[in-house]
């Protein structure tokens, strides 16, 4: 798997699903500090969240919200999106995406950070 970091605190790895001989599947693993979490980005595809622990703030479009784990978040294709860890302890979630590759698109830094 290819291991990432953003800025501010979310280190992760992402499998695309075609290096691993699916046709339509794809992971990101990340594990988040408090206060961490990555770019405004969008996808071509839907995708969905599995918190499995921690608390994550999101912002989905124009929709603002805090969910803890265990917790599926649903996010629309085409939709930007972002998270923060608003907890205290790490943020570990699973993004499951129905897609052969990755699409990533960067749209700028995350809204939700605080500014260092």
């Amino acid at each position: 798997m290819i291991s990432f970091y953003d800025v501010p605190g979310e280190f992760g790895h992402a499998m695309e699903g075609a290096q691993y001989g699916f046709e339509s599947l794809s992971f990101i693993i990340t594990e988040t500090q408090p206060g961490g979490g990555p770019p405004l980005h969008v996808h071509e595809c839907e995708e969905a969240h599995v918190l499995l622990e921690g608390k994550a703030t999101y912002m989905i479009g124009d929709q603002k919200f805090t969910v803890e784990g265990p917790y599926v978040v649903n996010i629309p294709a085409g939709v930007p999106h972002t998270f923060v860890n608003a907890g205290s302890q790490p943020l570990r979630l699973i993004g499951v995406l129905p897609a052969s590759r990755i699409h990533y698109k960067e749209l700028g830094p995350n809204p939700l950070a605080k500014k260092r």
